[in-house]
């Protein structure tokens, strides 16, 4: 394959590509998602993570039909490489896409789950060992020794479970040996402290160049001292080299001319020889130890291979198991061919959860669910496909179509998903708005060119549309959104739609349901206080009453009490004083 085939890779990107890492390197490094080598060259980092996703998902990143859906996938990407144990295992989250099939999906998930167990089955202490191992292991930029050391720090914690069974066959000796010898060489050179016998030459080279580097100097030093002849100098220079270097008399007295006309020349020329005799020496002992390495990694070449990429594997799906215990998610599962369902039990919100708030778990369901026991007052959940979310303003109706939408993502992903149960129909396009309050007909044409040709094409879809109306005036919206509502029932799609005009759209279609969300009252804080649990075949209030009482109460001075009562008038005053005797009644006990 060519570079310029793959997605996004257009003229000036493979030039740079080319230019930096050469055709096969560029292309290497794109089959194997590796977003920093790709970065490296210049290519900025959120352009090679999309190139790399469309190289690695292909079509399958069409299931995202419109940005809010791609924003909310990027969103989920986000939380999930916060755990990541490595940098590598961060790219290569980064590139995760929506799986091709459900054997996929569930493929992946026995390899998150199986970590996730193998995890949490570890000590805190030996927890520490396996972070500290991956630290080093990007400390040293993924080399092949930093993989090695980190899975001889692997096999150290004794963990063999999930993902570590992959070096669990690993021997710790072949590993250590393969260690040494990959400290040892830099590009085929011996490092200094591989052997102690070349560091010894290539000290003893070195102060024998820095003596004939400073030849005169030291001459003029030995004649200073006292020497009355040739006999006397020889001797001076030669007690000289013995004590300052690590030479033995042997070499010094083999390397002294026998004609030198003068002290120069024959301070030189011993230097020059020793010198000489020294590199040769030094290089025939780097040749026979490089050798002897080079061989120790010839032998150990499957083990090495075997740790590189066992190391990254366990990276990868240690870092997805810490993201699933992060947010207590579990399996879903899928739903077959004999219907479709998105239905959760207790589910949770990720990016409320990952916030450190307080999250209510919700129950819900689409289509044709296996959900058969609902929270206590809201029953069980009916059979339709699509559904109309109502209820209080600040009640939780965005949050849990999020919700929906980050758990179709999750499993789509082979992902475990934040829900005691969850079960999933594998889709084919996810139409995901979010409200957009930008009242004008380019906002409103640009929203239906999103959301309608994905719902109109052959596939399942999951609509999920918050607050439709923002976009166009209420009496157009009414009759958009009853549009909308009725053309996913007639496609057989599954949808959730929430809005606050349930009584302009009846009357639905029999297939479709309405739910409500509920406001309850203030707290003693004049806090809102809303059961985000819906409650099915119920069509929920806004409840503005209780806004207005907690307005009310918090009035700094006459005038604007005043001011606040007389909108309480209009909503219903009688109910705005009985909120205001709860809440102070409540106070009070």
């Amino acid at each position: 394959m060519r570079l310029e085939e793959y997605w996004g890779v257009g003229p000036k990107t493979r030039e740079t590509l080319v230019k930096e890492l050469g055709q096969e390197q560029a292309i290497q490094a794109i089959e194997s998602g590796d977003i920093r080598t790709l970065s490296d060259t210049g290519l900025a980092r959120g352009r090679a993570t999309r190139i790399l996703r469309r190289a690695t998902g292909g079509e399958r990143m069409d299931i995202l039909a419109t940005n809010d859906a791609r924003s909310a996938y990027n969103e989920l990407l986000d939380l999930a490489v916060d755990h990541a144990v490595t940098q590598r295992a961060a790219d290569r989250i980064r590139v995760l896409t929506p799986l091709e099939s459900k054997k996929a999906m569930e493929d992946r998930l026995d390899n998150v789950l199986a970590a996730r167990d193998a995890w949490e089955a570890l000590a805190a202490d030996d927890r520490e060992v396996v972070l500290a191992a991956f630290n080093r292991y990007d400390e040293r930029d993924g080399s092949e020794l930093a993989a090695v050391e980190a899975a001889l720090a692997l096999l150290e914690s004794g963990v063999k479970s999930g993902p570590f069974a992959l070096i669990a066959d690993l021997e710790a000796d072949a590993l250590e040996a393969a260690a040494a010898a990959l400290a040892a060489l830099n590009n085929g050179q011996v490092r200094e402290g591989a052997d102690e016998e070349l560091d010894r030459l290539r000290d003893t080279l070195g102060t024998v160049e820095d003596m004939d580097a400073n030849a005169l100097e030291l001459i003029d030093e030995l004649q200073d001292g006292g020497v009355q002849d040739v006999t006397d100098f020889r001797e001076s220079f030669e007690a000289r080299l013995l004590s300052d270097t690590d030479v033995t008399v042997e070499q010094v007295r083999e390397a002294m001319p026998t004609n030198a006309t003068d002290a120069t020349d024959f301070v030189g020329g011993t230097l020059r020889r020793l010198r000489s005799d020294l590199r040769e020496a030094a290089d025939e002992r780097e040749e026979r130890v490089a050798e002897e390495f080079e061989s120790t990694l010839s032998e150990r070449d499957e083990a090495i291979e075997q740790a590189v990429s066992a190391v990254d594997e366990i990276a990868f799906h240690l870092s997805l198991a810490r993201f699933a215990l992060a947010h207590d998610c579990t399996r879903p599962t899928f739903r077959g061919e004999d219907g479709a369902a998105v239905s959760v039990v207790a589910a949770r919100n990720l990016t409320v959860d990952a916030s450190g708030e307080d999250v209510q778990p919700i129950t819900y369901a689409l289509g044709d669910h296996t959900v058969t026991e609902g929270p206590t007052e809201a029953g069980i959940p009916g059979q339709q496909h699509v559904t109309v979310l109502t209820g209080a303003n600040s009640g939780g109706k965005t949050t849990l179509l999020e919700t929906l939408c980050q758990i179709v993502l999750l499993a789509t992903m082979g992902l475990p998903v934040p829900a005691e149960q969850a079960e999933v129909t594998p889709i084919d396009a996810l139409v995901f708005h979010r409200r957009h309050a930008s009242f004008n007909a380019g906002v409103l044409e640009s929203t239906l060119r999103s959301i309608v040709p994905p719902l109109s094409a052959d596939g399942k879809t999951l609509m999920l549309v918050d607050e439709f109306e923002a976009i166009t005036e209420p009496g157009s919206a009414a009759d958009l959104l009853h549009g909308l509502v009725t053309l996913t029932v007639d496609r057989e799609a599954l949808g959730m739609f929430v809005t606050h005009l349930a009584d302009d759209l009846e009357p639905l279609p029999s297939e479709a349901r309405i739910d409500g969300i509920f406001a309850e009252g203030l707290s003693p804080d004049l806090e809102l206080v809303v059961d985000y649990q819906p409650r099915f075949d119920t069509v929920g209030r806004s409840t503005p009453e209780f806004i207005v009482s907690r307005l009310v109460a918090n009035a700094s001075d006459r005038s604007e009490r005043t001011g606040f009562e007389t909108l309480g008038e209009a909503v219903g005053n009688e109910a705005v004083q009985r909120t205001l005797a709860d809440v102070r009644w409540t106070a009070d006990k």
